[in-house]
């Protein structure tokens, strides 16, 4: 069995308070979610589905809030702060009891939800997420400074995006990686 690349920081606990910076990929980095056009991203059915219940994240868990976020063609990126006591429920059905929530759980809920609605929706069965999703504690002001810049600029610098499969070049990672040094 191949031995999967852990994403999450090993020991680190995701319930903890902070700001966390995250990016979700569809399955294959498909652009269901829209297109960039003169640099603004236009969003597709899909898109404006991701945009409702990305949106809707604080109401389903407290002390749970959205910082700066956009939606891409194949892609989420934005940052959540988990402030003390993170308690809450997820988008589900049945009521559960309240209890510490996570950084994964969150993204799942996320995308459990935006799968179903699309699917529920449209009938696409191929829409999915790609499995797990890429996160980066914020540890400093300059690097949340850094990193609002970035999403803030990302549909204009869509060529220069890693997860922009059609207009990836050598230097596309090295400026990603700027970004959090």
């Amino acid at each position: 069995m191949k031995n999967r690349k852990q994403n999450r920081l090993s020991g680190y606990d995701y319930s903890q308070p902070g700001y966390f910076f995250v990016t979700i990929c569809t399955q294959d980095r498909e652009n269901h979610l829209g297109n960039i056009s003169g640099g603004e991203m236009i969003l597709s059915e899909y898109g404006t589905i991701a945009v409702i219940y990305w949106n809707e994240i604080p109401k389903h868990y407290k002390n749970i809030k959205l910082d700066v976020w956009v939606i891409m063609p194949n892609h989420i990126h934005g940052i959540i702060v988990i402030s003390a006591s993170s308690v809450g429920t997820a988008h589900c059905a049945v009521p559960t009891n309240t209890k510490l929530v996570s950084l994964s759980q969150i993204v799942k809920s996320l995308k459990d939800v935006t799968i179903k609605q699309i699917r529920s929706k449209f009938g696409d069965v191929r829409f999915s997420w790609q499995r797990s999703f890429y996160d980066h504690a914020i540890r400093d002001e300059q690097s949340l400074h850094r990193i609002r810049e970035y999403i803030k600029h990302n549909p204009a610098r869509w060529d220069l995006d890693v997860e922009n499969t059609r207009n990836f070049n050598n230097n596309t990672r090295a400026y990603y990686n700027n970004i959090f040094n």
